[in-house]
């Protein structure tokens, strides 16, 4: 999973956030204090097209960027490559409980028994 810079960040929020695919110009506007240049916004789509982050469709003569996932699988896939990395994958597990706060640790519990459920169901 590639690992996003802050522009990139920026750009990829800007487009989940959108609800539908935008132009250069729809990230440039949505993100006035930045001062960027047209180019430079085109350079990180670019980036993220070529890290697989965002699909480009023709739209007369502009193109329209979109996501190719939600933030929520990119966020998970982090997380994935992230316990990928780890000797001891349980100590890393058990050390990512111990340090979330309750409600983080009821969501994790009820993704857990509905990862379980949907796996029982497939056996």
């Amino acid at each position: 999973m590639a690992r996003l810079g802050e522009l990139e960040h920026a750009v990829m929020e800007v487009l989940w956030s959108a609800g539908a695919p935008c132009t250069a110009r729809d990230i440039l506007d949505a993100l006035p204090d930045r001062g960027l240049a047209a180019t430079t916004v085109l350079t990180v789509l670019s980036r993220l097209e070529r890290k697989q982050l965002v699909g480009r469709d023709r739209d007369g003569r502009a193109h329209r960027y979109r996501p190719v996932a939600g933030r929520e699988d990119h966020i998970a896939a982090l997380m994935r490559e992230a316990l990928d990395g780890a000797a001891d994958r349980g100590a890393a597990l058990a050390r990512f409980a111990d340090q979330v706060d309750d409600a983080d640790v009821e969501a994790l519990a009820d993704a857990l028994r509905e990862a379980v459920r949907r796996r029982q169901a497939l056996a």
